[in-house]
């Protein structure tokens, strides 16, 4: 059950000039994967992917905090170009803090996507936070949206388009898209 009115939500959509997300359980289903020789494996939705991409041409910044690091999750930041990119943080409040005080934005300007309850120290600090379908219902509760993708299941595209609704004409945004016209889109 959604906190907010589809209204306030997207009040608080037109003001977001930065999307923050967890990575384990929001970019990813959760699972860890492990090869033979300890390696890790991570699947991410090319979905996610076209969003952040799409936010990021609208001028709306991106940045991922994670208490993990991996050669995968590093390689997938890199391929979208991300930024801001805080692997293995313990302290989430602190690399929020840091973004603010970076780009210039007040707390009302940020929107943060978690799944559990390490994500809470920023998620009740932001404008917009945003718990996955499949969150901890500890998440749930404290959260002012709450998506209809599971996390790993393009959770990233469905806010990216919440936010730009809010922020622009979105179909014409896609029909320059469709068209060619929004430059290249790595998913």
């Amino acid at each position: 059950m959604q906190k907010l009115m589809a209204k306030d939500i997207n009040n608080k959509a037109r003001k977001i000039k930065l999307l923050i997300l967890d990575v384990d359980g929001v970019l990813t289903d959760g699972m860890l994967n492990y090869g033979m020789d300890g390696e890790m494996f991570k699947q991410f939705n090319v979905k996610d992917g076209v969003g952040i991409k799409l936010l990021q041409q609208q001028g709306i910044d991106i940045a991922v905090i994670t208490a993990k690091d991996s050669k995968p999750l590093t390689q997938r930041m890199n391929d979208l170009s991300v930024q801001y990119f805080y692997p293995a943080c313990h302290n989430k409040i602190l690399a929020f803090n840091e973004l603010l005080t970076l780009l210039s934005l007040n707390k009302e300007q940020v929107a943060y996507i978690g799944d559990d309850v390490i994500d809470l120290q920023v998620m009740e600090q932001v404008g917009l936070s945003i718990a996955v379908y499949d969150a901890h219902n500890f998440v749930k509760k404290s959260a002012d949206y709450i998506s209809q993708a599971s996390g790993g299941q393009g959770v990233a595209r469905e806010i990216a388009d919440l936010i730009l609704e809010a922020q622009c004409d979105l179909n014409a945004l896609y029909t320059q898209m469709a068209k060619g016209k929004t430059g290249k889109i790595i998913q």
